[in-house]
């Protein structure tokens, strides 16, 4: 298989993973609205959480896959895995807009405000913007090792930012309550609130591997054609 063809075949397994996610967010969105109970406090404006955790998630895991990676690639100075890591950020990016986004939308009926500077809401905010500034430092480089170089040393301190994102909540008095779910007792969740959030963290990371499957086939293809017309 030449490697366009193989470039061809990965988009097409992502597009596949892709379709299916958003088949599987429908369904989610489905059976939040209609089959899950309504939280007795919040009301109906808890249903954005079955959107805004499992954004959160793939967002965290997405920057996390980023900084592993980073640091492999220091070490093996293999391509396909800074083109991982471009794509993963890229994708990173694109779900934590989405959860800055549906985060202030459930705030506001809950919190009585739209934004508020705690330590979570601000670590999680910094973290967007350094990938923001990951993804432009990616654009303004054009030596491919160089470029390649420099990134992973950014993505190695994004992922050093994620644990503390996570224990926020702990170090620092915070509007965000404490977790849930990832916590060493049980969850504090009822039984069919929790499986709705557990189908949509899968469907959100299923959601996840498509995107970067197809953004990886897509810059393989795009260097591809670089080289192709270098030599030309």
């Amino acid at each position: 298989m030449t490697a366009g063809a193989a470039a061809r075949s990965i988009v097409r397994r992502g597009m596949f993973l892709t379709a299916a996610a958003l088949l599987g967010l429908a369904a989610v969105y489905l059976l939040a609205l209609q089959y899950t109970p309504v939280e007795a406090r919040q009301g109906l404006a808890q249903k954005i959480f079955y959107l805004h955790v499992p954004s959160a998630w793939s967002a965290l895991l997405a920057f996390s896959l980023v900084g592993i990676v980073s640091g492999l690639y220091l070490w093996l100075h293999d391509p396909r895995l800074d083109r991982f890591a471009a794509s993963s950020a890229e994708v990173g990016v694109a779900f934590s807009a989405v959860m800055l986004t549906t985060g202030p939308i459930w705030a506001k009926p809950i919190w009585g405000t739209w934004w508020t500077w705690d330590a979570r809401l601000t670590l999680t905010l910094f973290l967007f913007f350094l990938f923001v500034g990951y993804l432009a430092l990616r654009a303004a480089l054009q030596d491919p090792a160089e470029r390649a170089r420099f990134s992973a040393v950014v993505g190695i301190l994004g992922l050093l930012l994620v644990p503390f994102i996570h224990l926020s909540v702990y170090l620092f008095r915070t509007l965000h309550p404490q977790p849930i779910v990832l916590k060493p007792s049980a969850p504090s969740l009822p039984p069919e609130m929790l499986r709705t959030l557990l189908v949509s963290t899968l469907v959100f990371t299923l959601l996840y591997v498509g995107l970067v499957t197809m953004r990886y086939g897509l810059a393989l293809a795009e260097e591809e054609r670089e080289e192709a017309g270098d030599a030309a």
